[in-house]
Order: C-alpha cells, then structure tokens, then sequence
C-alpha cells in the first residue's frame, strides 16, 4: 500500500516513522506542513491522487490546550477542516483513514473508564475542534477509523515526562495536580495499535487506546522522577483550583481498551512499563 503519515515531525509521527522500518512492504509518504499544507484543499487532494494514495495516519494536530482558548479559528482548522479534506481526498479513491483523537471530547466527570458509545461532551476549544473532526472524518470516508487518546508522551517533542525530568533536575521543589485522573500513553505504544489496525485492515468506528492503568498526574511526576534517579526535588500535590489555566481540563480521563484489544487481538503495556522503556531511550540518547 501507498500509506500517507501526516504530522510526522510529532510525537506520533516520529514513532510510526521508527515502526515503518519493520514493515517494509509499504510504501511511505512522511509528511509534515513543509511538504504537504493539509490545511490546502487542493494540495490534498493532488497530493493523494498522484501518489496513488490507499491509506492515510493523519497525526498532525493543533495541540497547545490553552493556546486554542484564543486561537479557536486556526485551531478548528487544523484539528477539523483539514483532517475534513484528507478523509474527502481518500474516500474519493475507497481508501481508509486513521484519525488521532482525544479523551477531550469527553467533560471529565465519570467514574467509571470512558466506553466508545459514551456521549461526548467536550468543555474546551481543543476539545470542541477534535470532536468537530471525528465527524468531518467520519462524513467523508467510510473506511475511517478515530482512535481517542490520552496524556501522549515520547522521547521525541515535548511532553510532561520530559518537562518533568528537566524540571527535576533544576528545582528542589515541585507543585502537580492531584485532583485530575487518567492513563498515560507512550506514543510507540499507539503506534504498534496503529499497525495492527493496518495490517489487519482497517475496521471503521471509534476506539479509545492508552496504556492499562490509572493515575493521577501528581503519581506520575513520583514515578517519573523515581525512574529517572531524580532524589533531591520534592513533589507537592495541588489541586487543579490552585493552578488555574485558560482551558479546562478533564478531571477524569481514563479510557477503556476493550474494543481495540477484542478486534485486533492486541495486548496493552501497563503505564509504568512503558514509562521505563521511554526514560531508558531518553538516558541512551542523552
């Protein structure tokens, strides 16, 4: 297959670049904006069809939370109008997309892990955008798959395990929120998922992956420290009313993996194993 990966100077794009060297029976198209604008219809749609395009991981996002607060057009544009255009340009060929999403689209206030039927209900602009693209998608191309994530790290980018290890490492004294619960998600791990769905052919719908476990971000600073041999900063908890943010942040994200895990035959690390495969790439690389 002729496969276009979008985003692929992300986190998620990075990872599925390391993973396309096991499967080398396809085909290629890394792209980021410098060679392809996915905000340009018409660069989409050409793009898709002179390179015969069968499948596209669309990995680009608008992703800075707080910033899309007051960039609500750009941000709509990015997260749906584009992933609108890349669904139209493939569905036009039958081909089948893969379109990242997010637990925003939720409001954070179940007690239980977030099932795919669930309604959603996003209180954020990011949120509110991604979900407008989930349908977009969705509208477009028959053969889409949307898979939400959560709390997405990697040893590429920036991210809260890499913020937190230098932030160890420069102060004596932390303050993390308590108060929000969810998974965390090694970006390698979501790119293995996303293989299986490809290898196996892509079965439209929705489906929520992260790692297996639950958290608060307050333990997750703990064990990211702990794991990377930071001792001499101490961790403070805080309630999210004590660090206040210009979008609001679900209290509860923690999805389950059910249906990813039944239809692909796929298994899920535990959060604090992958957590220690990422620090270990990151001591190597250092």
């Amino acid at each position: 297959m002729n496969i276009l990966i979008t985003g692929c100077n992300g986190q998620l794009g990075n990872e599925m670049q390391v993973l396309e060297k096991s499967h080398p029976q396809h085909t290629y198209y890394n792209t980021d904006v410098a060679e392809l604008d996915i905000t340009d219809k018409e660069a989409v749609e050409a793009f898709v069809e002179e390179n015969r395009i069968d499948g596209i991981v669309n990995c680009a996002a608008y992703t800075a939370v707080d910033k899309a607060e007051e960039n609500q057009e750009l941000c709509d544009l990015l997260n749906n109008v584009a992933p609108g255009y890349l669904a139209a340009a493939i569905g036009r060929r039958g081909g089948w997309m893969i379109q990242v999403s997010t637990d925003y689209v939720f409001n954070g206030t179940n007690h239980r892990p977030y099932v795919e039927t669930d309604p959603v209900c996003p209180n954020s602009v990011y949120g509110s955008t991604k979900l407008a693209g989930e349908q977009s998608v969705q509208a477009a191309c028959s053969k889409s798959m949307i898979i939400r994530t959560a709390w997405l790290y990697s040893t590429y980018g920036n991210n809260f395990v890499k913020t937190m290890i230098r932030l160890g490492k420069e102060k004596t004294e932390l303050g993390v929120i308590f108060d929000q619960i969810g998974t965390p998600t090694y970006a390698r791990d979501l790119a293995v998922a996303i293989f299986a769905a490809i290898e196996q052919g892509v079965k439209p719908g929705i489906y929520h992956f992260s790692n297996e476990g639950v958290i608060s971000w307050y333990d997750f600073t703990k064990a990211i420290h702990r794991i990377a041999g930071i001792t001499d900063c101490k961790v403070r908890p805080l309630h999210t009313s004590e660090y206040p943010t210009p979008a609001n942040r679900p209290h509860f994200s923690v999805l389950d993996k059910t249906k990813i895990k039944q239809t692909y035959g796929i298994e899920v690390p535990y959060w604090e194993e992958s957590l220690k495969e990422c620090i270990e790439r990151l001591i190597i690389e250092a």
